[in-house]
């Protein structure tokens, strides 16, 4: 018995990413007052804007750290962000949030079992805490559920 197989010539569309992929991810991070870690792990995201620009990214707490979504201005060429002042679009909880030396930095982070990953780090000052200064850094998401920290 002999089998044959054939393959059809399809016209796909060409998919290209995002303006902002380079920097859009999921990521576990942790929220530093001091050098010292005020909260567990938390899930934030960052990922493109609607109008798919590569000069701005949402920066995107979810609801796990502080609870603020702000547009930042991103450096796509040096993965670093940043945001002055931003309002975040949070219902009933729209806050001014400051993020200063926000980067991501390729390959050295790791995740809960040792996967090296992107890393992320951040400055970040909220209207409502006037004077502090918090750190949030951490680590991209890996997808494999033995790094999920909840």
């Amino acid at each position: 018995m002999v089998l044959l197989f054939s393959s059809c010539s399809k016209n796909l569309p060409v998919v290209d990413g995002t303006a902002a992929q380079k920097m859009a991810n999921e990521w576990w991070v942790r929220l530093y007052d001091g050098g010292t870690a005020v909260t567990d792990f938390g899930h934030i995201a960052t990922y493109n804007t609607t109008d798919n620009n590569n000069t701005q990214i949402w920066v995107d707490d979810q609801g796990e750290l502080w609870d603020f979504k702000v547009k930042a201005n991103a450096d796509l060429n040096n993965l670093t962000f940043n945001a002055s002042q931003a309002v975040s679009v949070i219902d009933n909880y729209n806050i001014k949030v400051t993020i200063t030396d926000g980067k991501i930095i390729e390959n050295v982070g790791k995740s809960k079992t040792g996967v090296t990953t992107d890393s992320i780090y951040m400055k970040i000052q909220f209207e409502d805490d006037p004077g502090t200064t918090y750190e949030i850094k951490g680590h991209a998401r890996t997808r494999f559920a033995e790094d999920d920290y909840h």
